[in-house]
């Protein structure tokens, strides 16, 4: 079964299962996703979904984009996204899929954003020990030596050097659904993933088992 839905990650909290035992689970507000368009691969070259997911004011969409979503019979969303499929047939624009869908599944993918945390030196970025903490080392949080001096005369690549920390796409996988809240479009998923309150994040059942 291949779908993804759009959601939006409210925070981590506990529920206690069957057995009265504690489970740690990140509630997630998934959905309703508006159908907008259906790509198939003899108009477009590739089988497709393009969901959209959050409310929007209309002054805020680009004419195109609102017309787009005006075909469609859908309102302003926030937020536009398209999924691979084989079975295009079973979607048309307009329709609304839900956290329904999730009902069946067992384990999902969930796909988001880390956190940003600027840019950072190798003792944060890397985890480096770092030198001395003694007066007059002069060698602290440093990277060490980065370069030759004669041959060849450069940095080589790949090497961990201070930059640019976070805000990168992440998968999490194989992620237990816990409780499925039809009611309120909240779905409870089994451990952490990455991604800040409030970030949205995409969910799809699980492509890949767990390692034998």
């Amino acid at each position: 079964m291949s779908f993804e839905l759009i959601g939006k990650k409210i925070g981590m909290t506990q529920v206690y299962d069957d057995e009265n035992n504690v489970q740690v689970v990140t509630v997630v507000e998934v959905g309703p996703c508006p159908v907008v368009q259906v790509k198939t691969k003899e108009r477009d070259g590739y089988n497709a979904v393009q969901i959209g997911y959050g409310e929007q004011k209309e002054h805020r969409v680009p004419k195109p984009v609102l017309g787009h979503l005006k075909k469609a019979g859908v309102a302003p969303v926030s937020t536009l996204q398209e999924f691979r499929t084989e079975t295009p047939s079973d979607y048309e624009p307009g329709q609304i899929l839900t956290v329904e869908k999730f009902k069946e599944i067992e384990k999902v993918d969930v796909i988001g954003t880390t956190k940003g945390r600027g840019f950072q030196g190798v003792v944060r970025r890397y985890n480096y020990a770092g030198g001395p903490a003694s007066h007059g080392s002069m060698f602290h949080r440093r990277g060490g030596s980065y370069g030759m001096c004669q041959w060849p005369g450069r940095i080589i690549k790949n090497t961990k050097m201070p930059g640019h920390m976070g805000a990168v796409r992440r998968t999490a996988q194989n992620l237990k659904i816990v409780r499925v809240d039809s009611e309120r479009n909240i779905l409870l998923v089994e451990g952490s993933f990455p991604g800040a309150k409030g970030g949205i994040v995409t969910i799809r059942p699980a492509i890949k088992g767990p390692k034998v």
